[in-house]
């Protein structure tokens, strides 16, 4: 197998002007040029339109040139799922291809999540053969003419940042050039590149070379750097609401030290990363309610929901800071969210930023604020809402979904990693790093999980991953193609399924709509119920996984170091289903 490709912040050398110019199939061009652009892998549902990819992939092997190596994923939002955990685990580029229009179509849902979580990937199909007869390539199938659309990418057309259309075979290294540079660029996000057939199937001549194709990294305006830190450094009750500013660029440990040095406290509201550490006195919790109805000065960080205007009240004389790679969140086309100043830039060097300017200031003693106090009364808060949160760790039976949580956190250590799909709960996670954790994006694509728990796993075989997810989310997942991919790569997953009978989020919504009405009373909420369930076990022992079924409370916690030991000596991957109270 083809080794993969060296990361996109230290490329592949690749030869100067002095290699050799060669011919190859475009397909073959594609390969080489991911490769040059540090793509390690190229996760791919193949079709009819694959065949010179495939025929670049296999002269690769015998002419030992670079390529990205591929992952053959038998379902696309598996493949799309996949390739976003591995961007979380590594923080590079990556690259899937499936299938003309149907198989894009299964990829939507994957893309839609990419684009919520500002994930840097070149997607790229097929298009069906533009030809009848005549060129290598053109259509000799049936399903040639029925896959053919008046418009295909319009499928992709609005989550992506940027889409082409290959024409001609010699426009393949620039057109992935670009869509690696655009894709990287901030804000970060998905693009799409569209294949032809008989564009792929042509030959063109190529040499190796450097990309130059730099990413654009965006900064905000030294004024309004200035004029955030001096709001924040003047404010009396000054908040940080964070949604995903951990996992990058050493913002976790950037905040956390940033929020405790000048005694801010940090809500995280339905994050997507961990952004600060649970365990700090600056930690103030996961809904911004009571500390935003008094807050003068807010700090958004990269958040696409702050807060919920319906529940939470704003004191309207407040400051508003929105701050990251797009502080407006261009892809929600209804935001009303305020914004008193912008900072545009990535939340990890925007703290870094911000506090640096801050410590230079020297306020006249005027405005000198004494925030030991402040951090007292913080620190005071934090430790009776750790207090409640602990009471309601209960073991039942059934089990709370946070005993189970916390009995997974106690596994993994300080080297394991977390990523949930209504599983793990973010509040019982106290004492994870930012990249110990992931959650699914806000989007909401259900199926997300147990895919990118494999990517990440596929970033780092030694290392203990656990996907926890919902018994929906897992059959939603596509479970038997995951488990698939997990026996055939050799990625020994640790997948826990949260087992409670029935869609949680439906139900909770129409509670919440309708507490009193009709479905709150009924015996049996319709449309909510997942019963007769399947048996999740079998499912995974399909592609011999080692499993286990835990309703005993007092179980649960030999179970899990019996699983880490089969994944550790036996390299295989787990599933165990544990019963959790509704």
């Amino acid at each position: 197998m083809v080794s993969p490709a060296q990361s996109v912040s230290a490329p592949a050398e690749t030869a100067d002007i002095d290699a050799p110019m060669i011919e190859a199939s475009a397909g073959e061009i594609f390969l080489r040029r991911l490769a040059a652009n540090g793509i390690d892998y190229l996760f791919a549902n193949g079709g009819t339109d694959f065949a010179p990819v495939i025929e670049g992939f296999a002269h690769a092997q015998v002419a030992d040139f670079k390529v990205p190596t591929p992952i053959l994923i038998p379902h696309e939002t598996a493949a799309l799922g996949m390739a976003h955990g591995y961007y979380l685990a590594t923080g590079r580029p990556q690259a899937v291809m499936v299938h003309t229009n149907v198989g894009l179509a299964n990829c939507v849902m994957g893309v839609l999540n990419a684009a919520s979580d500002q994930v840097p990937m070149i997607l790229a199909s097929g298009i069906t053969p533009h030809t009848e007869h005549g060129p290598l390539g053109h259509r000799n199938s049936p399903i040639n003419w029925g896959q053919n659309m008046r418009d295909q990418t319009a499928m992709v057309r609005e989550p992506v940042k940027w889409d082409a259309t290959l024409s001609r075979p010699e426009q393949i290294a620039p057109l992935v050039d670009r869509a690696v540079a655009i894709a990287t660029s901030s804000p970060r996000g998905p693009v799409y590149l569209g294949l032809p057939r008989e564009a792929l199937c042509e030959v063109t001549t190529y040499r190796d070379s450097k990309p130059r194709n730099a990413a654009a990294r965006a900064a905000p305006h030294p004024e309004d750097l200035a004029e955030a830190a001096r709001l924040l450094d003047a404010a009396e009750r000054p908040l940080i609401v964070a949604f995903r500013t951990g996992a990058r660029g050493g913002g976790f440990d950037a905040l956390t030290a940033f929020a405790e040095r000048h005694a801010i406290p940090v809500v995280e509201f339905w994050p997507s990363q961990l952004s600060i550490d649970g365990a700090s006195p600056m930690h103030g919790g996961f809904d911004p309610g009571e500390d935003l109805a008094a807050a003068d000065v807010v700090l958004v960080l990269d958040a696409i929901v702050p807060w919920l205007p319906h529940r939470h009240g704003f004191a309207e004389q407040a400051t508003v800071i929105q701050a990251g790679a797009d502080p407006h969140q261009l892809e929600v086309p209804l935001r009303g969210f305020a914004t008193d100043l912008a900072l545009t830039g990535e939340s990890a060097h925007i703290i870094a930023a911000l506090d640096e300017a801050m410590q230079a200031m020297t306020p006249p003693p005027t405005l000198a604020r004494d925030r030991s106090a402040r951090f007292a009364r913080l620190a005071e808060r934090h430790a009776a809402r750790r207090a409640q949160l602990d009471s309601a760790v209960r073991a039942g039976p059934p089990m709370s979904a946070a005993f189970v949580t916390r009995a997974i956190v106690e596994l993994i250590g300080a080297e394991g990693c977390i990523v949930s799909e209504l599983g793990a709960k973010p509040e019982f996670v106290t004492g994870l790093r930012g990249d110990q954790f992931f959650q699914n994006p806000i989007s909401g694509g259900l199926g997300w999980g147990l895919p990118a728990a494999l990517g990440v796993q596929l970033a780092d075989r030694e290392r203990l991953v656990v996907a926890t997810v919902g018994d929906g989310s897992y059959m939603f997942a596509n479970p038997v193609a995951c488990h698939q991919i997990a026996e055939a790569h050799g990625l020994p997953l640790l997948t826990i399924v949260y087992n409670n009978g029935i869609w949680g989020a439906v139900r909770g919504s129409t509670l919440g709509i309708y507490p009193q009405g009709h479905a709150a009373r009924a015996n049996v909420m319709p449309i909510t119920s997942l019963e007769p369930l399947p048996d999740f076990c079998k499912i995974a022992q399909a592609s011999r996984a080692w499993t286990a079924r835990v309703a005993d409370p007092a179980a649960l916690a030999d179970t899990l170091r019996e699983a880490a030991r089969v994944i550790r000596e036996e390299k295989r991957q787990v599933l165990v289903e544990v019963k959790v109270g509704r």
